[in-house]
C-alpha cells in the first residue's frame, strides 16, 4: 500500500506527520487491549500457560511501542485520536472474543492484525525515509516486531482456526477502517 505524495501547501508535512503519529498511537493502544482481552480469558486457564506467556510477551512489545508513541505525541504536540476510548473497548472485545473461540482464533487475530500493521508501517517507513529518517528507522524496528508476532501466530496454527478466511478478512477490514478513522479524528 503506497501512500500518495504529500499534500501541497504550508504545514502539509506537519499535518501528515500528525496523522501518522496519531494513527500509530491508536494502533498500539488497540493492540495492547487486544492482548489484554485475550489474556483476561486465557491468562489463568489451566493448560494455557504457553499461550498466556506468548500473549504477555507480545503485549509487552505493544506496550513499549505505545509508550514511545505517547512520548512522540507529547514531543510533537499532536493530540491522540478522539476514538481512543472506543479503540480500547473494541480491542479488548476483539481479544476476549477471539480467546473465547479458542487458541487458533487468538492466533488468527494476531496474524490478521499484524499483516495489516506490517503493511501500514512499511508504507510509513517509505514515506518518512527522507524527511524523518530517525522516525522511519524506529518504525521499521516496530514493523519487524509486529511481523515477528505474525510469524509466531502462523507457526501456532492461525490459518487452522475455524472459519479462518472470514475471521481474518473481518479483522483486516476492521483494522484498515480504524486506521483511516484514526488518522483524521
Amino acid at each position: 500500500m503506497t501512500r500518495p505524495p504529500l499534500r501541497p501547501g504550508a504545514g502539509a508535512g506537519a499535518a501528515r506527520l500528525a496523522e501518522i503519529l496519531r494513527v500509530d498511537h491508536a494502533g498500539e493502544l488497540g493492540a495492547v487491549h487486544i492482548y489484554r482481552g485475550q489474556r483476561a480469558v486465557l491468562g489463568q486457564a489451566p493448560g494455557r500457560e504457553r499461550i498466556a506467556g506468548q500473549l504477555e510477551e507480545m503485549e509487552g512489545h505493544e506496550a513499549r511501542h505505545l509508550a514511545r508513541f505517547e512520548s512522540l505525541l507529547a514531543e510533537r504536540g499532536v493530540r491522540p485520536t478522539l476514538m481512543s476510548p472506543l479503540w480500547r473497548l473494541a480491542g479488548f472485545a476483539l481479544g476476549a472474543g477471539t480467546a473465547l473461540m479458542g487458541e487458533k482464533a487468538v492466533h488468527a487475530c494476531t496474524e490478521a492484525v499484524e499483516t495489516v500493521i506490517g503493511e501500514h508501517y512499511a508504507a510509513q517507513v517509505e514515506e518518512l525515509s527522507v524527511r524523518e529518517p530517525e522516525l522511519a528507522k524506529e518504525l521499521s524496528g516496530f514493523r519487524d516486531e509486529e511481523l515477528a508476532h505474525r510469524e509466531i501466530a502462523i507457526e501456532e496454527g492461525a490459518r487452522e482456526a475455524t472459519a479462518y478466511p472470514v475471521l481474518a478478512a473481518v479483522i483486516r477490514i476492521g483494522c484498515r477502517t480504524a486506521i483511516r478513522i484514526s488518522e483524521k479524528l
